[in-house]
């Protein structure tokens, strides 16, 4: 089986550390119709970083342009694998040897027969071409 990748871009938003912060992030989105495909969010003593898969990425960066809210667009890579013990295992064992590395991961679980990873790589252009010429049959 081919692995399933898609580029995906993602946003992250950069929130200060207090109480109901995230909450008004959300509601900003969601009051302008985005919904939320994938997200982390990350947290140090001072702030946080939320990161999301929007489904409408030019509604969400006006909604956060408009209340002014300090965001940047990176793109990540989704890759589908199989929702079962070692479906991870297996899409990591293709760089086992390379000098592909991960700066960071997340996913996106429906519950379905397949999940979707939302991944950092560095250099991301080989991540994709071992993607491409791998075979996870």
């Amino acid at each position: 089986m081919c692995v399933d990748v898609e580029v995906l871009e993602q946003v992250t938003v950069f929130l200060e550390n207090r109480p109901g912060r995230l909450q008004e992030v959300v509601r900003l989105l969601a009051d302008r119709g985005v919904n939320l495909r994938a997200l982390s969010i990350a947290e140090t003593e001072r702030f946080g970083l939320l990161r999301i898969i929007p489904d409408d990425l030019e509604d969400t960066l006006a909604a956060l342009d408009d209340a002014e809210i300090t965001h940047r667009v990176t793109r990540v890579v989704g890759v589908r694998v199989p929702d079962r013990a070692g479906g991870l295992a297996a899409v990591l064992d293709l760089f086992t040897g390379t000098d592909v590395s991960i700066a960071y991961m997340y996913a996106e679980l429906s519950g379905g027969e397949q999940a979707m990873l939302v991944v950092r790589f560095e250099p991301q252009e080989d991540a994709l071409r071992i993607l491409a010429e791998a075979d996870l049959g």
